[in-house]
C-alpha cells in the first residue's frame, strides 16, 4: 500500500493505492490482502475495519461492480492526471452523474437480501 490514513470521525484506517493505467481485477487482491494485514496487526481496540481507496487512472465502472468491492470495504475510483478540455468535461461529469443516479435508483428498486439470498 502507498498510502495510509486515519480518519478520526470514521475511527478507522483507510489505505490508499493509487495506480496509473487502468483498473485491474488483480488489485482487489492486492488491497484486500493490506486490509486484512491492517485489521489484524494495526487496528486497535474501538476502531472500524480497515477500508481501502484503488485510485486508477482508467476505471471500468461495470467491472468494479461486478467484483463487488464495497463488500470488502474497498472502493475504486478513477482520477484525472490533467483537466479535458471543457466540453469533453461537460460530458463526462455529466454522464458520471447519470450514472450514480442510475445506481441509486437501480440500489432503491433492489430489496435487501442477506447471504442465503432472503429479502
Amino acid at each position: 500500500m502507498d498510502l495510509l490514513f486515519y480518519s478520526r470521525p470514521l475511527r478507522r484506517l483507510i489505505a490508499v493505492e493509487p495506480k496509473v493505467g487502468r483498473f485491474k481485477p488483480s488489485f482487489k487482491g492486492q488491497m484486500d490482502l493490506s486490509l486484512k494485514w491492517l485489521d489484524k496487526y494495526e487496528r486497535r481496540e474501538g476502531e472500524n475495519a480497515p477500508v481501502g481507496l484503488i485510485l486508477c487512472t482508467e476505471a471500468n465502472r461495470e467491472q468494479i461492480e461486478l467484483l463487488e468491492l464495497i463488500k470488502d470495504g474497498i472502493v475504486a475510483a478513477e482520477y484525472w492526471t490533467t483537466l479535458p478540455p471543457k466540453a469533453e468535461l461537460e460530458v463526462r461529469i455529466t454522464a458520471i452523474y447519470r450514472e450514480a443516479q442510475e445506481r441509486i435508483v437501480w440500489r432503491d428498486l433492489t430489496p435487501l437480501v442477506d447471504d442465503q439470498g432472503r429479502a
